[in-house]
């Protein structure tokens, strides 16, 4: 057995060298991810599985201890070839919020006009640091335990509000937090907890027992809705049809949309995934019918079902209570998943692989375990986090923090590495699958720079490029800047704010005269429009007088180059859009360039040499006499 399992390692050791090699060699040419990925994961499991084959002697011993440093050196090796990827335009950064004893928020109760005010106060702080985290998604739990916090019509107050179940804390906590969420640029999802309505004899069990006769199912000391049961689905499709309405929510997200773990399901699992998903089809046909920019989403177990070299040991969504998840992502009743993965190694790596494999081409965010962070929770290290999001950034998935108390807590330090980690702001994707409408450009775009400030604002579109007028409450907008024009908008690094609710933004920087500005409009389902570019000859850069920043004189016939031009050494001279399209091919006679031929616009004057090094003259404006 010593000398099999020997040999077999041998053998992995040399595969693993060679494909981390081979990684390493290739790392600046264009390669599969998910196979490096798969490399990452797969040296630790192999890790895993060499201290539980080989005995127990001293020489094996050392072995063990050779192999292991080996297998750790390789991961570290594969991980820092694959995490060294730039960040991200498009990712989702989310926090579950929990309001369920107020154990996240609030902390204190609302039951007058100065305690209102000081729990407002506290969440504003909440999102204020989310915010410089760059977080830009909040699921904010909105319905608790059969108890709302915000004025509902089919359920009562939930008492993390006022301190007393049933009674008003004197404002609607949900449409603030949709405000400063919004004010942040960030999304806010409802988060609807389903199937599960408390204890027995709380408010909201009670209530609804009441209201409704033989729907709720008790077990152990709590009430819970039956799944089979049709009003079941009729009912909370109600309630999120009535949050849909009521509130300008980016997203319905449901959670323990699935068979408690301790039913005693009757039914084969065949059926049970109809019912679960009867009721999942009841809530998205009253969401959409509402608002089909608003995201449907929910938080399945973290582990779809058994793969194939990978065991899920009876604890997954498929299975076990009947969440057909990446079914609903396939049919359209699900926009978006945060399977809840709250695991690491080999029982996170290939199952994250799994669900983005799976995702058809939506959203998925794992929803990442953080509290184990906390001793008193787990005995989780910052690196298994961080090793995580590293492995779910490069697959494109994004990520979500189980939960807001351990993020803004600094556990272990997860806080300070998330703003390392997101250095600038990201766009959640857009929902490509739902509209392919596209905003019509902003206008009237104006940038007026001192010192350390630029102001940029403009006006709004109210149609899209077709014509037809845009459905969703806002317009967003989006300000990029970049020290080159035209302003690359595709390039995470020169987004500086997004999802801005208004016409103006100010960008605080002390090299602000040597940035020029682009501007999106952005609708509800996340796509932009074409990017608004500040015009070359209105940014004081171009006020100097050689190089890019000249503008060159044009009669409608010639453009006049600068006398400096005679003096430079090029093989082409390029007429070009400021987008960077080529127009014409010119030679130079007496530095002037013949260019009666073009259209009206603005253009720039470029140089080429033999090696293909470009060099901007100037620009011009072409006006016809």
């Amino acid at each position: 057995m010593v000398q099999s399992a020997l040999l077999h390692y041998h053998k992995v050791t040399l595969k693993y060298v060679k494909h981390a090699n081979f990684v390493q060699t290739h790392f600046n040419r264009k390669r599969n991810d998910l196979v490096i990925n798969r490399l990452f994961y797969t040296i630790l499991i192999q890790k895993k599985i060499l201290v539980s084959l080989l005995p127990n002697c001293k020489i094996m011993k050392r072995f063990k201890i050779f192999f292991i440093v080996l297998c750790s050196v390789l991961a570290a090796k594969a991980q820092s070839i694959v995490f060294n990827n730039q960040v991200p335009k498009y990712e989702v950064r989310a926090v579950w919020l929990t309001t369920i004893g107020g154990i996240d928020w609030p902390h204190s109760y609302a039951q007058s006009s100065y305690s209102a005010e000081k729990q407002k106060k506290e969440l504003t702080d909440i999102l204020d640091r989310l915010q410089q985290a760059k977080i830009n998604t909040v699921l904010i739990q909105t319905r608790v335990r059969g108890t709302m916090i915000y004025p509902s019509a089919y359920e009562p107050w939930d008492g993390c509000l006022s301190g007393f179940p049933g009674r008003s804390p004197g404002y609607d906590a949900l449409q603030f937090a949709i405000d400063e969420c919004h004010k942040r640029g960030m999304e806010l999802h409802a988060w609807v907890v389903t199937i599960p309505v408390g204890k027995w004899n709380a408010l909201g069990c009670k209530t609804l027992r009441q209201k409704m006769p033989k729907l709720i199912k008790k077990i152990g000391a709590d009430g819970y809705m039956d799944p089979e049961n049709s009003r079941t689905g009729d009912y909370l499709a109600n309630i999120c049809r009535e949050i849909t309405h009521k509130y300008n929510v980016d997203g319905i997200h449901l959670d323990y949309i699935r068979y408690p773990e301790t039913w005693n399901i009757k039914v084969s699992r065949e059926q049970g995934r109809r019912y679960i998903t009867n009721i999942v089809r009841k809530i998205h046909d009253a969401v959409k019918a509402e608002k089909p920019w608003v995201k449907m989403s929910c938080s399945p177990v973290g582990k779809y079902d058994d793969l194939s070299r990978y065991r899920s040991f009876g604890w997954n969504a498929y299975t076990k209570v009947c969440q057909d998840a990446q079914g609903w992502l396939k049919s359209g009743l699900m926009d978006e998943l945060f399977p809840m993965m709250y695991f690491k190694n080999e029982h996170f790596y290939p199952f994250a692989i799994d669900w983005q494999e799976q995702s058809h081409g939506k959203i998925v965010v794992p929803g990442l375990g953080i509290y184990f962070l906390d001793p008193k929770e787990g005995k989780w290290n910052i690196n298994d986090v961080t090793a995580e999001m590293y492995h779910i950034r490069n697959l494109g998935m994004g990520y979500a923090f189980f939960r807001n108390k351990f993020l803004l807590d600094n556990k272990q330090g997860i806080l300070d590495f998330t703003q390392r980690f997101n250095p600038y702001p990201s766009l959640v994707p857009p929902m490509t699958w739902a509209s392919k409408n596209q905003p019509e450009q902003p206008q009237q775009l104006s940038v007026i720079t001192t010192d350390n400030k630029v102001s940029v604002s403009w006006s709004n579109p109210s149609n899209y490029t077709d014509g037809t007028k845009i459905a969703t409450p806002y317009i967003y907008n989006n300000v990029y800047a970049s020290k080159k024009y035209p302003v690359d908008i595709t390039d995470a690094r020169n987004l500086v704010a997004a999802r801005i609710i208004g016409n103006s933004f100010k960008i605080e920087n002390s090299d602000a005269k040597h940035l020029f500005v682009a501007v999106t409009s952005m609708d509800g389902y996340g796509i932009e429009s074409q990017p608004t570019q500040e015009k070359e000859e209105e940014n004081p850069l171009f006020a100097q007088s050689t190089g890019a920043a000249k503008l060159l004189k044009c009669d409608g016939k010639k453009v006049y180059l600068a006398e400096t031009t005679k003096n430079l050494v090029f093989d082409v001279l390029m007429v070009e859009t400021l987008q960077g399209c080529d127009i014409l091919h010119l030679h130079t006679k007496d530095n002037t360039l013949d260019v009666r031929n073009l259209k009206e616009g603005i253009y720039r004057v470029v140089s080429i040499n033999k090696k293909g090094y470009r060099h901007t003259l100037g620009t011009f404006k072409m006006k016809k006499n």
